[in-house]
């Protein structure tokens, strides 16, 4: 009789312990590695690529359709109470929308009225960075913060037909042009546009993403949402790049954030190059 033994195919346990073992390891070195890939794409120079690209693609654009065009800073509304379309605004994420300036004629007389660009989805910036409108924070104690917040994170920048940055009026509105557009039934004035839309469209019927440019008021009476919408701004020629958890942590403590703002400088604060529409700092 034969009494060999035959060699059998795999791995035994020990060697199968050691492969995973070693797997681990591996897995735990570069770990950090794809860690640090990660943030490098929510890191401040992350999201000034991801604005430039952006307002590249608004001037380029603008020169080709020959209408004004640009990007539309803002926080998405998450409110579903239509007593108060604010709630949770800090929390909230913040997104670049392409607008377009329409026609007086198909914005209900609005000479100043832009939409979104249809087609175009709006862009996500990341949740560890943000941009607001510095020139429209305050150290006023008694503006309420809610609304001064909503203020300053929702601004345009806009490309001329020839491609040059430009300062101008802005009202954005639905793509209806309507002014406090409501799909209330027996309504005459109702938009199904599912970005821009009045406060109660989006909080009553969940229509819509941002809320339009309405008339406003600081103090606006209780259940009258629509003055929770935006007013009529000037486009802006720069921003300030922030840390949302640094300002969230002092919002929260109502420590005067806009002395952190403020302060911020070098690669914080960002300018738009009036010919090429690049992205440049003061220093």
């Amino acid at each position: 009789m034969d009494f060999r033994t035959h060699k059998k195919d795999g791995l035994t346990l020990v060697e199968m312990t050691l492969v995973i073992a070693t797997i681990a390891l591996l897995v735990g070195f570069g770990l950090p590695a794809v860690k640090a890939l990660v943030h490098s794409f929510e890191s401040t120079s992350g999201t000034r690529s991801m604005i430039g690209a952006a307002l590249s693609a608004a001037r380029a654009m603008a020169v080709k359709n020959q209408r004004y065009t640009g990007v539309r800073f803002q926080k998405l509304c998450r409110s579903r109470d239509p007593s108060d379309p604010l709630i949770g605004l800090l929390d909230a994420p913040q997104y670049m929308i392409f607008i377009v300036h329409e026609e007086p004629k198909d914005m209900g007389g609005l000479a100043i009225g832009f939409r979104a660009v249809e087609g175009l989805e709006p862009v996500k910036l990341s949740e560890s960075i943000g941009v607001l409108d510095i020139s429209q924070i305050s150290s006023d104690s008694d503006i309420d913060e809610d609304h001064e917040l909503n203020d300053a994170s929702a601004f345009s920048i806009i490309f001329s037909p020839s491609g040059k940055l430009v300062v101008r009026d802005v009202r954005v509105r639905n793509r209806d042009g309507y002014v406090l557009p409501s799909n209330e039934s027996g309504s005459s004035k109702v938009s199904l546009d599912q970005i821009f839309n009045s406060a109660s469209n989006i909080t009553e019927y969940g229509r819509g993403m941002f809320l339009q440019d309405d008339y406003s008021t600081r103090n606006p009476s209780p259940g009258n949402a629509s003055n929770y919408g935006l007013g009529k701004e000037m486009s802006r020629t720069g921003f300030v790049i922030y840390n949302r958890l640094r300002f969230a942590e002092l919002f929260g403590r109502k420590v005067v954030w806009s002395d952190y703002l403020t302060g911020l400088s070098g690669d914080d604060v960002v300018y738009v190059s009036p010919h090429t529409g690049t992205l440049v700092s003061p220093r």
